[in-house]
């Protein structure tokens, strides 16, 4: 059997810290760097800084970032602390570049979700890889 390999990320970021989302994705490239392909990692980063920028946008108290790699698989955690649910939807034409992070989410990831917790909430996201 072989044994998996976990690397682990975990980062608070702090409110209304915009550069803290390069930092955090700039975290993950390196983190990813030997352990997958490109393009999932690629993947990886925007889905990432999506979800972090929301936590920031949306919310007052930052964010805390976790991040799980094992071989094939990929799972980023964001927690705010803020109760309130988001909504996905589509946004208008006309809306600029606002409204479209969990969309991008829900279609480039493999696995999805959003979770209630003690403190506010969780909106995670997996994705499968392989190695280089």
């Amino acid at each position: 059997m072989e044994r998996q390999e976990l690397a682990r990320l975990h980062r608070r970021v702090g409110r209304a810290d915009v550069a803290a989302v390069s930092e955090v994705r700039g975290a993950v490239r390196e983190l990813l760097r030997y352990r997958w392909k490109e393009e999932p990692a690629q993947v990886a980063e925007l889905l990432l800084s999506e979800l972090v920028t929301n936590a920031l946008v949306h919310t007052d108290d930052g964010a805390v970032v976790a991040v799980s790699v094992a071989p094939r698989r990929l799972r980023v955690e964001v927690r705010d602390f803020v109760p309130d649910m988001p909504v996905s939807h589509v946004p208008d034409a006309d809306d600029g570049t606002h409204g479209r992070g969990l969309v991008l989410v829900e279609s480039l990831a493999d696995s999805w979700g959003i979770r209630p917790d003690p403190l506010g909430k969780v909106v995670w996201f997996e994705l499968d890889g392989e190695r280089p």
